[in-house]
């Protein structure tokens, strides 16, 4: 009978004396298991400071790429409030929804590869798990 019953290893403590050798490994079980326990809480949170890092640089980079959009949005406008022409209107719509569309597919492209380097990153602690699985 346990001196603390309920309390998590007290029943393994307690069979140790009376089960012999057999008692002492399944204390050494209980070690190597918090062991590995401690070891999978170690890499879920260096990919969670991962994850949190490559969400930082995405949140930054969109962040940056809506600044620079409505800069240029708005100094296209003011181009279009000073024209004189239908013509130069034509002219200056062209030219912004040209460079728009260009920045648009740069920076997508930008935010692409960081979602992808993000995946990997993330992904890299739990090789060296999988690894030791095999």
């Amino acid at each position: 009978m346990p001196l603390f019953p309920g309390w998590p290893g007290t029943e393994i403590r307690m069979l140790a004396p009376l089960c012999g050798r057999e008692g002492i490994t399944m204390v050494k079980n209980m070690e190597d298991l918090q062991q590995v326990g401690k070891e999978n809480v170690d890499i879920a949170l260096k990919s969670m400071g991962l994850l949190s890092k490559g969400t930082q640089a995405i949140a930054t980079e969109v962040a940056d790429y809506t600044k620079k959009s409505f800069e240029d949005g708005t100094a296209a406008l003011e181009k279009l409030f000073g024209v004189k022409s239908f013509e130069k209107a034509i002219e200056v719509q062209t030219e912004y929804a040209k460079t728009a569309y260009e920045g648009f597919v740069a920076k997508a492209s930008k935010i692409s590869e960081l979602y992808a380097d993000l995946a990997k990153e993330t992904y890299k602690p739990f090789e060296t798990l999988i690894a030791k699985a095999k």
